[in-house]
Order: C-alpha cells, then sequence, then structure tokens
C-alpha cells in the first residue's frame, strides 16, 4: 500500500477515534453532572466535578486508544493535556461569545464546539500524545 495513503487512513482512524471519545466525555459529563444536582448538588460544584469526570474520561481514552500511547504516563503529559484543554476552553469560549453577536446562539455554539475541538485534537496529536520518535 502506498505510504501516503497508509498514513492519510491511519489518521482518518484517529480523527474518528478522537470524535467518538469526545462522545463519551460528553456523556460522562452530562451522567456526572445530573446524578449530583439529583442528589442535591449545587449547579455550579456539579459542573466543576462533571466536567473534570469528562476530563480524566478524555486524557485516559486518548491516551490509550485514540493515540495508542506506549510509553509509561508522566506528570509533563498531564500537564500538557491540562494546557492543552484550557487553550481548547479559551477558544471555544472566544468564538461562542464573538459568534452570539452576529449568528444565533446554536451556530455560535456550534462554531466555538468546532473550533474547541480542533485546537484539543491538534495539540493532543502533535504534543500531548506524541511519541518521541514522531518528533
Amino acid at each position: 500500500m502506498n505510504e501516503s495513503l497508509h498514513t492519510f487512513r491511519k489518521e482518518k482512524q484517529t480523527v474518528w477515534r478522537f470524535a467518538i471519545v469526545g462522545v463519551s466525555n460528553t456523556a460522562v459529563d452530562f451522567a456526572v453532572f445530573f446524578l449530583l444536582t439529583a442528589a442535591g448538588a449545587p449547579a455550579a460544584a456539579a459542573q466543576v466535578v462533571s466536567y473534570g469526570a469528562g476530563m480524566a474520561n478524555s486524557y485516559i481514552w486518548n491516551r490509550l486508544w485514540t493515540f495508542q500511547v506506549k510509553r509509561k504516563a508522566n506528570i509533563g503529559e498531564l500537564l500538557r493535556f491540562l494546557v492543552v484543554n484550557g487553550l481548547s476552553l479559551g477558544v471555544s469560549l472566544g468564538v461562542l461569545l464573538a459568534g452570539e453577536l452576529f449568528t444565533p446562539l446554536w451556530l455560535a455554539k456550534m462554531a466555538a464546539t468546532i473550533a474547541g475541538m480542533a485546537v484539543n485534537f491538534i495539540g493532543s496529536r502533535y504534543w500531548v500524545f506524541v511519541e518521541k520518535n514522531e518528533k
């Protein structure tokens, strides 16, 4: 098989895995949020815990399944993951607030989600979960 075709197919598979993990992160976030609020937790506290649970899910599954990292996890990788997620949040918030001025809220939210996902994928693929021999 042509090397560039093989690389393209592998990268496409990685993108799909990343999207599937993203859906599971959202499911974890929602489940934890609604369980906590149903148990009487304040919404803000439930949001912090549920967002953290979604991020933990993201780290584990993206590391093991999406990017298939073989080396042992380390603090540097975890810190890079947190930085990328912070940047992703910042970009998505900026796009949401800017988009909200010119478009309906649902369209601004969709654009923000896509922008945040792009930042998160690129950061995860090329900085957080990159193997040393890939650099």
